[in-house]
């Protein structure tokens, strides 16, 4: 009898830790620039952040055909992007997927992104699983979500408040 309780009290812990390391991944911020009309591609950006060690290893969405990490370089004043395997995330560091840099690459749209429309986003961790996110469509040109073109200050136009 103690040996079989021993043995259920081992796998709660072993369940909770399990919980705890896939628990400790946050996915933040996730937004998208509107496309043109007939635009087949778009990207998505995000901010990661965990407690441990893991990899970002698959993407995907219904909205698009395939999902892709991508990276974005400046070599010799050229730029440069290079579809990246997986996404190493060091643990207690925030990881941001931003323009000009590391984004989601969208490849194959069904149909235009619009401002102000959202749509999902599955992430697949080495270790944290699977996440579902809810990505944001801000204005094309934007840097961040709700921010505009040019940093993101909203200037009062003449006549309007």
């Amino acid at each position: 009898m103690s040996q079989a309780r021993f043995a259920f009290v081992a796998i709660l812990l072993l369940a909770g830790t399990a919980s705890a390391q896939t628990g400790a991944l946050e996915v933040k911020s996730a937004w998208a620039r509107a496309t043109p009309g007939k635009s087949e591609t778009g990207a998505a950006y995000l901010t990661i952040e965990s407690a441990g060690p893991d990899r970002l290893t698959a993407v995907s969405t219904p909205v698009a055909g395939k999902a892709e990490l991508h990276e974005m370089t400046m070599q010799g004043g050229v730029m440069r992007m290079r579809a990246l395997g997986a996404l190493d995330l060091p643990a207690g560091q925030a990881v941001v997927l931003k323009p000009g840099a590391t984004h989601i690459m969208l490849v194959g749209l069904k149909q235009p992104l619009r401002v102000g429309e959202s749509f999902p986003l599955s992430l697949e961790f080495e270790k944290a699983g699977r996440r579902e996110v809810n990505v944001v469509v801000e204005k094309a040109g934007a840097m961040g979500p709700g921010q505009a073109a040019g940093g993101g200050m909203n200037m009062p136009m003449p006549g309007r408040h």
